[in-house]
């Protein structure tokens, strides 16, 4: 099994990148508000290496582990190591829940805005489709123009 300082200095690591997740989200959450997407995509790159980085940390460490649980390493130290080991472990979940939290709140307002823009556009397509008009056929009789976009033909 690795050292104590290897497995901890993974831990704080995963603690930061926690922080920092939860922070980057937030930061998105806000960008959503203020509907400035071109600056939440961006925002989605560093997102998503960060997650990245994060799930090649706990890779790593689960291969320095063993299958052992990480609770399992904490309970066999001494009682300094022990409870430093718990906060990190304890922090990084908090931090876990609070991101989980955060990305479902910017989901919904994605999908929202999303919902709108569509709502959006549907309208002003109505508002430029032509509308359904009774003209004259080739025949001079009257006959229902045709809805939505088609080609022009001389025959009709």
């Amino acid at each position: 099994m690795a050292s104590y300082e290897h497995i901890r200095g993974n831990l704080v690591r995963q603690q930061k990148g926690m922080e920092l997740l939860l922070s980057l989200l937030e930061e998105e959450f806000s960008l959503l508000r203020e509907h400035r997407t071109e600056d939440v995509v961006a925002l989605e790159f560093s997102i998503h290496e960060l997650l990245r980085q994060l799930a090649d940390e706990r890779m790593e460490i689960k291969k320095i582990m063993q299958g052992t649980r990480l609770a399992e390493y904490a309970d066999m130290l001494e009682e300094e190591r022990h409870a430093e080991i718990r906060a990190l472990l304890k922090s990084i979940d908090d931090a876990e829940q609070k991101s989980a939290r955060q990305a479902s709140h910017n989901t919904r307002l994605s999908l929202a805005l999303l919902d709108q823009s569509q709502g959006l556009l549907d309208y002003l397509y109505e508002q430029v489709a032509p509308k359904n008009k009774v003209v004259y056929g080739r025949n001079g009789g009257y006959r229902d123009q045709r809805s939505g976009p088609s080609l022009l033909s001389g025959r009709a």
